[in-house]
């Protein structure tokens, strides 16, 4: 796959900024400390699941000290419908721990400490990092994967390639909501198996050569 040309990306999100100029996560959160959480749960699992599950257990456990007074089996019990869930209820005892012995019971601001917590790797990293401190980091999912690859946006072969390719090739003005318009156009108009392309606003930019509607 070809790249776009970097005067059509700059002009793609000219328009999916006008389109949504307040883009934000769809996970629904109270503090930081949530978000994480709700990242963590949501590997593997819809936005749509995770809220579910997480409305009734952040009610029950809102802060770090109270997910760790819930326990392990009490996280289990609010959060047994999303995938996985075993391993995640072991995570998210386990980084409310090391966020009280090691933060002061505040989630970190930089990556190698982030990605130092349990169940936590770059992509969660970068998700809170831009959400919560509003740092200009690409988040790389399996929406914005194939979207950068099926458009010309940043082709690359792994998501690493991909979120440096992206990080290099999006105008800096935009940096701060790209990863949300992505995930978000990923997510609804350029969906997996058959993409929207009648509904899509970069349509005409975009390389994909099967284009449908």
């Amino acid at each position: 796959m070809p790249d776009m040309k970097l005067v059509a990306v700059a002009e793609a999100f000219r328009r999916l900024r006008d389109a949504n100029p307040q883009p934000t996560t769809e996970l629904e959160y109270a503090s930081p400390f949530q978000l994480l959480v709700a990242v963590v749960l949501s590997a593997q699992a819809t936005d749509k699941g995770v809220n579910i599950a997480t409305r009734k257990l952040f009610a029950a456990a809102p802060t770090p000290e109270a997910m760790v007074s819930l326990g392990e089996a009490g996280i289990v019990e609010y959060i047994k419908t999303i995938g996985l869930f075993r391993n995640k209820a072991k995570n998210t005892l386990a980084l409310s721990h090391r966020l009280l012995e090691r933060h002061g019971g505040q989630v970190p601001n930089n990556r190698e400490a982030l990605e130092a917590l349990p169940g936590v790797g770059r992509k969660t990293a970068n998700v809170v990092l831009n959400t919560i401190f509003g740092e200009p980091t690409m988040a790389v999912d399996t929406h914005i994967f194939r979207l950068a690859n099926r458009t010309g946006l940043a082709p690359g072969k792994d998501v690493l390639e991909v979120e440096k390719r992206l990080l290099r090739r999006i105008p800096k003005e935009y940096m701060r909501d790209a990863h949300h318009w992505l995930i978000l156009h990923g997510r609804y108009v350029c969906v997996a198996r058959k993409p929207r392309c009648g509904e899509c606003i970069i349509r005409d930019l975009c390389l994909f050569q099967d284009k449908s509607g």
